[in-house]
């Protein structure tokens, strides 16, 4: 069976909302319905919105140690600052970003989006991404006793590539990665090292669908997949690995001899 993507359009909400009823009214404004077996993609930002996560920048007072990050790095100083709080730790950057880690998750500016966000105002990450996802993807089981895959999504610059593709925040119902360790290339070649990431690739599917301007598609359901399902709750250590293991960070640190 051929795999299917369908975004679906969804009403703009400015206040705190219930992702869940956001999604069924989706799915009856777009005459779609869920089946056994489908991935659920939406938008991290959209989740955000759900919650609450954003802030007016009038409101941030700037400490000492977020004026600093602004000059180094030619950012507003309120930018600066959320990006001190929301970050585990700061790498370095150029003039308007700053490369970040939290929850093992880099991201240019922690993942503070001024898109799609009134003037004056940032979207910060979910709390609890995994946890939400978990929530939907039983609820979801609750009312149409369907098993489905959920994986929030956020778009991502990729290193030395031009222009965004989607990565996974976070997943529920669905096996992150393939373990593709000893089985054998075309040329019968055993594999070592390589793991395909599976909500990653499903992520950039449905990112692609949903858009990054105006659409007001946060939500996607890809069908005919093939990934695994499952039950169990996912842990966020099978979808990252520290900044320190990262082949990009360690090797940028590790300049050749001269």
């Amino acid at each position: 069976m051929e795999l299917t993507v369908l975004p679906l359009l969804a009403e703009r909400k400015e206040e705190k909302f219930d992702v869940f009823e956001a999604l069924l009214e989706a799915l009856e404004k777009n005459n779609a319905a869920l089946e056994d077996g489908d991935v659920i993609v939406i938008s991290t930002k959209y989740i955000s919105n759900s919650q609450g996560r954003i802030v007016d920048l009038d409101n941030i007072h700037t400490s000492e140690e977020g004026l600093k990050i602004a000059k180094s790095f030619q950012l507003k100083s309120e930018i600066a600052e959320i990006i001190i709080r929301e970050s585990d730790k700061i790498f370095g950057g150029i003039g308007g970003f700053v490369i970040t880690s939290a929850d093992n998750i880099m991201a240019p500016n922690a993942g503070i989006d001024k898109s799609n966000a009134r003037k004056g105002r940032a979207i910060l990450y979910p709390n609890n991404p995994y946890q939400i996802a978990e929530e939907i993807r039983r609820k979801i089981f609750l009312k149409f006793f369907i098993h489905v895959g959920i994986i929030l999504v956020d778009s991502r610059l990729m290193p030395a590539r031009i222009g965004t593709s989607g990565v996974a925040i976070s997943c529920a119902g669905i096996e992150p990665v393939l373990d593709m360790r000893a089985k054998k290339d075309l040329d019968g070649n055993p594999l070592k090292v390589t793991f395909q990431a599976v909500v990653d690739n499903l992520a950039t599917i449905g990112n692609h669908k949903m858009g990054e301007g105006a659409e007001s598609k946060p939500f996607a359901i890809i069908r005919n997949s093939g990934a695994k399902l499952t039950d169990r709750k996912i842990n966020s250590s099978e979808m990252a690995i520290s900044p320190d293991q990262c082949v990009y960070v360690r090797g940028l640190s590790n300049p050749p001899k001269p």
